[in-house]
């Protein structure tokens, strides 16, 4: 039997992040794929979405902005938003990252498996017929959208055969609240769809601040999106009739349904019972199941859903099995939705302050105000910082603005370092630049913004 240090059992952001980190630190390491490296993520989510997305924000701000800009010469009627093309381009990104992730692994002396795995006891795994042995065994098996059944599938898409050559209907009902749901349904918008937001609770966004949810549903609105709360679809048979779908007893147009909604738990097979919560696997505040050999990093533990945060457990979980301790605290890691504006927060909501009783300050400044903004055109948006009163510390950031999710890092080193108000405004950024909004929000957070 093949003896390792560790097995993971699953390839995407929070496994592959995991195994590379532990080939460099020198644990002898196998991981195990039973269909895509890179996993739904780099296959089928995070990156062809974004790819898709980027192709519809050009084709809007074409139709848009280029008179505005001086570009003469384009027939607005003439173009058109050729959805196979998109998803083309976005799956040549796709075939290369995930070739590039293999080579990663290989270069790192990690010995990559194909097939199903299953946990036969604490330390054994076998694939097939293959029986392996591991000091360590870490599940990063991810999660996927629940399954809704009906025999007119032809209706029904998920995201994993989204982003394929396929002819786009007009009518879109996408279900869902969260940032997968939010970001689907503006894609189609942009590219001219009647697009559907089925909210199956009576809010939008639920980890984000209130804020920022109302801001986005604003915006949505502006879209012209339909969105209809509380109408979770227990039977898509019962509910879709002639063409019309019924979403708390409101009938809209529906030509594609899109399940965007709360993610479950994919669980590897098992000769082992490992303590659950709500369908995830419980862990520890370091990625520890209830059985001390197994970690669980990524969407499989329920803690989130976010690639980057699933890579910064796996990460942990290296560490730990070094003997490294430190301290894994989601609050300072960034939450992105690439949407039009993009919107991104950190730290602490305004709600969770109040209730930790807490005085605190609220500095807002608009991007309408930044240089680069207004010469970019995209001066839609803003950087709110939340700090303590008393000695300033930044508790929360919350940024819309057309690169929110690239902005937010600055936010996320400030969290890290512990940093004040007065850190940031002290913060020198490049003129003309977005940046600069951090540097004006800290100063009126200390006493006045320079240009508001």
């Amino acid at each position: 039997m093949m003896k390792y240090d560790v097995i993971i059992i699953g390839s995407g952001p929070a496994g592959y992040v995991a195994a590379i980190r532990a080939g460099q630190v020198g644990l002898k390491t196998a991981i195990v794929e039973k269909e895509n490296i890179g996993g739904m993520c780099l296959n089928w989510g995070c990156i062809p979405s974004k790819a898709m997305i980027e192709s519809a924000k050009l084709f809007n701000r074409i139709n848009i902005d280029a008179a505005r800009f001086g570009i003469e010469g384009i027939d607005k009627k003439n173009i058109s938003f050729n959805y196979a093309k998109a998803a083309k381009r976005a799956n040549a990104v796709v075939s290369r990252l995930t070739k590039g992730i293999e080579f990663l692994l290989k270069k790192n002396g990690v010995e990559i498996i194909s097939g199903e795995a299953k946990i036969t006891s604490d330390s054994t795994v076998t694939v097939g017929n293959r029986s392996m042995e591991a000091d360590k065994i870490i599940i990063a098996t991810g999660s996927a959208f629940p399954d809704t059944e009906t025999v007119k599938n032809d209706l029904i898409v998920d995201i994993k055969n989204l982003f394929s050559d396929r002819e786009i209907p007009e009518n879109i009902v996408v279900a869902g609240e969260n940032s997968v749901a939010i970001e689907l349904a503006q894609f189609f918008s942009l590219t001219r769809k009647n697009v559907t937001l089925a909210v199956p609770s009576n809010i939008i966004m639920p980890l984000a601040d209130e804020y920022l949810a109302n801001y986005m549903l604003g915006i949505l609105k502006k879209n012209k999106i339909n969105i209809v709360y509380n109408s979770a679809i227990e039977s898509f048979d019962k509910a879709y009739t002639d063409g019309e779908l019924l979403l708390n007893e409101t009938k809209v147009k529906c030509d594609l349904f899109i399940n965007g909604t709360k993610r479950n738990a994919v669980l590897p097979a098992m000769d082992i019972e490992l303590e659950l919560d709500n369908d995830f696997i419980k862990t520890d505040d370091d990625c520890l199941t209830s059985i001390p050999n197994i970690y669980a990093v990524g969407d499989v533990n329920g803690k989130s859903t976010f690639a980057h945060i699933g890579s910064a457990q796996g990460l942990h979980v290296i560490d730990q099995i070094k003997g490294i301790k430190s301290k894994l605290d989601l609050k300072k890691y960034p939450l992105n939705m690439y949407t039009v504006p993009e919107v991104a927060q950190i730290g602490s909501t305004e709600a969770e302050i109040k209730k930790m009783d807490i005085e605190y300050k609220i500095s807002e400044f608009p991007l309408s105000a930044n240089g680069k903004a207004m010469t970019e055109g995209t001066n839609e948006g803003f950087v709110r910082i939340l700090s303590e009163t008393k000695y300033g510390e930044v508790l929360g950031v919350q940024i819309v603005a057309p690169h929110a999710t690239d902005l937010i890092a600055e936010a996320s080193a400030y969290m890290q370092l512990e940093a004040t108000i007065y850190d940031v405004a002290k913060t020198v950024h490049a003129h003309p630049t977005i940046s600069e909004v951090f540097m004006e929000a800290g100063f009126e957070a200390v006493d006045k913004a320079i240009h508001k």
